[in-house]
């Protein structure tokens, strides 16, 4: 192995890792999720590496991330789908499996049991037939094996942040135009060209070209992330969480903590701020819900201060200082 490769695994990885993981399995309904998810339906995930996070920075959501779930491999019915599939998952013929592109892997199948400890949704495409929820599906095996584009991801952070040392369109990858599919792809562009296929709709430009002329147009699908799919009117939003059984109302049935000490008494007790420090910084982030100020621009001082934040955890106190 070279060391530029060795180098650029070593960055995949730290990207990759999660500081703190977090156990969402006590507030969310896994098997009541695994039971209502059907073929075609979009997975989103609220990720917790340190990739997700700058993503959460770019696109100010929590949904970082995307997957397409395919069913079984028992469930898929075009046989050539079937085949392409099985080379690529050789596990249990009926276990959940869905389709992603991540980071260092490219496009790959994944059993849903894997992401059972994690905060997820389902969007589902409500009006969508099953003879093209079956084409969605079957053109999604077609991307296993593609790598992950790493230029496409960096390309749409530049284009969405509102300050770019260059300009948003130059030598950009976003706006390119590639005859033949793409050999390499990120989760929600992926995903958003399965749809594209049946022509089903997700957050399209519609243009209204006379009074009574409607037209609708397809956006780039290298430009949709994975809140669109939460975004979208043709998407309808499915929760799980974890207390939504029996006959009696959900809310009635959760664990409340029943302690007699009065609450205004507990908040009394909590010990008095400590003095900062001099030469203190505070973390920037959680300050910033109170920089609004009424104009627009909350949108773009959270990017900026999430990157100051994350150049400064990265030791590149250099960068985060000439970010302004």
């Amino acid at each position: 192995m070279r060391f530029t490769d060795w180098l650029w695994q070593q960055g995949i990885d730290w990207l990759n890792t999660t500081p703190r993981p977090e156990d969402f399995s006590a507030l969310c309904n896994f098997e009541f999720l695994e039971r209502e998810i059907r073929p075609a339906d979009v997975l989103l995930f609220a990720g917790q590496s340190r990739v997700s996070k700058v993503i959460q920075t770019v696109v100010l959501s929590p949904w970082t991330h995307a997957a397409l779930y395919i069913g079984r491999l028992n469930d898929i019915r075009d046989p050539k789908a079937r085949s392409r599939l099985a080379a690529y998952y050789d596990g249990d013929a009926s276990e959940p499996l869905v389709i992603e592109s991540l980071l260092g892997k490219g496009t790959v199948v994944t059993p849903l049991r894997h992401y059972r400890n994690e905060h997820l949704r389902i969007c589902r495409p409500a009006s969508l037939t099953w003879q093209d929820a079956d084409k969605v599906v079957n053109f999604g095996i077609e991307h296993l094996g593609m790598g992950y584009d790493v230029r496409q991801l960096l390309d749409l952070a530049r284009f969405i942040f509102p300050y770019a040392i260059l300009p948003r369109c130059w030598r950009s990858s976003l706006f390119q135009h590639n005859a033949g599919q793409p050999t390499h792809i990120v989760c929600s562009s992926m995903i958003a060209r399965c749809f594209q296929q049946v022509h089903y709709p997700i957050l399209p430009i519609v243009h209204n070209a006379q009074q009574d002329e409607v037209r609708f147009y397809e956006r780039n699908f290298r430009l949709i992330t994975p809140s669109d799919f939460d975004y979208s009117p043709y998407f309808s939003v499915i929760k799980y969480p974890a207390w939504n059984t029996g006959r009696e109302p959900a809310y009635r049935t959760l664990p409340w903590h029943q302690d007699k000490e009065d609450f205004h008494e507990l908040v009394n007790k909590i010990p008095a701020a400590i003095p900062e420090p001099s030469g203190y910084a505070p973390d920037e982030t959680a300050i910033t819900a109170h920089l609004a100020d009424g104009t627009g621009r909350t949108g773009q001082r959270q990017r900026l201060v999430g990157l100051r934040t994350l150049f400064r955890q990265a030791g590149l106190v250099s960068f985060a200082r000439s970010l302004h």
